[in-house]
């Protein structure tokens, strides 16, 4: 029997990888962060915060009436130093402006979604960019992948409070699609991206208003959504095409005995329950397990503003919408044994598929609502999570952006939980 000492220890590394926030957040760090630094880290800073569901949608179509009836603000917003009369200050005078003007750039925020800071001195260097984010009064969280996961700091330091985004090479072909972050049931409720190299060609940051694409949504759509939920496939574990080799009275319990123990594995690595499902990939058609994550809503209400707004990540999750922008980017790339299992899907929250021309739909509506924010060094895009959805596009050269994960933020009407 194949099935040996190394695939389960891959087995168990992908259940310490298990996320929902993004087709690439499944990382297995080779390097662990050490008790001490964790245990100091958790000090310092807290988890990410719940994810604040709400009591749920009652007439998405209602809603997505009224909704079209409001006025939305500039998105993203943008703030320049010639805007605020900072032409040629020094950093010292751009930080005060941001201690001054805190409580309203934070409104901009919320009421717009995002807000692009553009041309500024002082978030060239990651010392600037805290002294930023402190000024204006977020509070910082650690990266929602913290309880199943590393993800490197962009200074490769342990437990810096700036996290690397998606810049690696191998990664530069994936065209990162539209997501909120969140894990399991945790959720930042806001976030900062900052550049401090820009590639060459391409990476631009993407950004979407789900306020918009639940506007614009088809009405059956959106009601299906928020009558049925969504559920998230996260992970894949390729490792069982010799199953099919056994002789069918051994291969029932084996397949039981390795289902059983599998889930059981992931289980007791995160803090949600998941339940594995025999599957062929989408990729290879190997025999596969599919870790699925508990139904959830697709459609919430903003636990500030109370506006209804698109909360789902089916343009990064479905293997069929990424299958589609292979055609246009190349194939994945799949470095090792850890890139094979991280891979997701989307369903309905009674695990029923969604049609073709649902998901062409949500694909459709998603991908016209793009903005490509093409960010210089020491840019930053400030965002609310709820809100904004984010994304990479493809990239060629060296790129380096990172990012920080709020917990909220000073003067906010709902404290995280």
């Amino acid at each position: 029997m194949k099935f040996t000492a190394s695939a389960l220890s891959i087995l168990v590394s992908g259940a310490a990888a298990f996320t929902t926030s993004g087709p690439n957040a499944f990382q297995v760090q080779s390097r662990q962060m050490s008790t001490s630094t964790l245990e100091a880290a958790a000090i310092e800073t807290p988890l990410a915060p719940l994810t604040v569901w709400g009591e749920g949608v009652k007439d998405a179509i209602a809603l997505q009436k009224e909704s079209k009836k409001t006025k939305k603000g500039e998105f993203p917003m943008l703030v320049t130093p010639k805007m605020v009369k900072l032409e040629g200050a020094t950093v010292e005078e751009e930080l005060a402006y941001f201690k001054e003007n805190a409580e309203s750039i934070r409104n901009n925020m919320t009421t717009n979604g995002a807000v692009h800071f553009k041309g500024f001195e002082l978030m060239k260097s990651q010392e600037g960019f805290q002294s930023f984010y402190e000024a204006v009064g977020m509070k910082p969280c650690l990266d929602p992948l913290h309880s199943v996961s590393a993800r490197p700091t962009i200074n490769g330091e342990k437990g810096s409070p700036v996290y690397e985004a998606v810049n690696k090479e191998s990664r530069k072909n994936f065209f990162i699609g539209m997501h909120n972050e969140f894990v399991g049931t945790r959720a930042p409720r806001a976030a900062a991206f900052v550049c401090f190299k820009a590639a060459e060609t391409g990476g631009e940051f993407l950004l979407a208003d789900g306020r918009r694409i639940f506007e614009e949504m088809n009405p059956a759509v959106i009601d299906k959504v928020a009558k049925k939920g969504i559920r998230y496939s996260v992970m894949e574990l390729p490792f069982f095409a010799f199953l099919d080799d056994l002789p069918e009275f051994i291969e029932k319990p084996v397949a039981s005995f390795i289902q059983g123990a599998a889930e059981f594995a992931i289980n007791s690595k995160v803090d949600f329950q998941v339940k594995l499902l025999w599957g062929q990939s989408d990729y290879d058609n190997t025999r596969m397990l599919q870790a699925r994550a508990p139904s959830q809503p697709g459609v919430i209400m903003h636990p500030e503003t109370g506006e209804p707004h698109w909360f789902c990540n089916v343009h990064s999750h479905s293997s069929v919408l990424r299958k589609k922008r292979e055609e246009t980017y190349g194939a994945e790339r799949f470095e090792d044994g850890a890139s094979q299992i991280n891979k997701s899907d989307m369903f309905f929250g009674d695990d029923a598929d969604l049609t073709q021309e649902e998901l062409d739909e949500m694909d459709a509506v998603t991908t016209r609502n793009i903005k490509y924010v093409k960010m210089s060094e020491g840019d930053v895009v400030l965002l609310d999570n709820y809100k904004t959805m984010h994304g990479r596009n493809v990239f060629d050269g060296t790129r380096k952006h990172g990012v920080a994960w709020f917990e909220g933020w000073e003067g906010m009407r709902t404290p995280p939980v």
